[in-house]
């Protein structure tokens, strides 16, 4: 069920965000990944592990680099971190240990990360988003 629920939310997000044109500004997906990349760390907060948290932060730096590039050069780069985030739910469990994520969570983001993915790179190959800034 998790993993059906972020497939669905995924595809109305992306579905949503081209229908009222949200996802004409470049920002947008390198958005969606910088909340993806935090909910971990979110969980790490609520859950008060100080050890969680720093692990938790380490991982979304690398996404981070992901967003910046994604947004300043080519929108190809965020939908690759969306997919890389996806593969990193995939094995969060056995490289961190963050007792405030809920067992479903993991299955969940995964399927909404690797989904959103999808939609970009649809998105992109048929140039109905452009992957480059204007500023180079």
């Amino acid at each position: 069920m998790a993993m059906l629920a972020g497939v669905f939310i995924a595809l109305f997000v992306s579905l949503f965000a081209k229908l009222v044109g949200l996802d004409k500004d470049r920002a947008f997906y390198p958005t969606v990944l910088v909340v993806v990349a935090s909910y971990y760390d979110l969980f790490a907060v609520m859950s008060g592990s100080i050890p969680a948290l720093v692990e938790e932060l380490a991982a979304t730096v690398l996404f981070l680099g992901a967003v910046v590039a994604g947004f300043k050069w080519n929108l190809w780069i965020a939908a690759v971190g969306l997919a890389a985030h996806g593969l990193f739910d995939f094995v969060h469990g056995s490289l961190i240990v963050n007792p405030g994520v809920p067992t479903w969570w993991p299955a969940f983001c995964l399927a909404y990360d690797v989904t959103a993915a999808a939609c970009v790179a649809v998105l992109l190959s048929r140039g109905a988003l452009r992957p480059h800034s204007d500023a180079g």
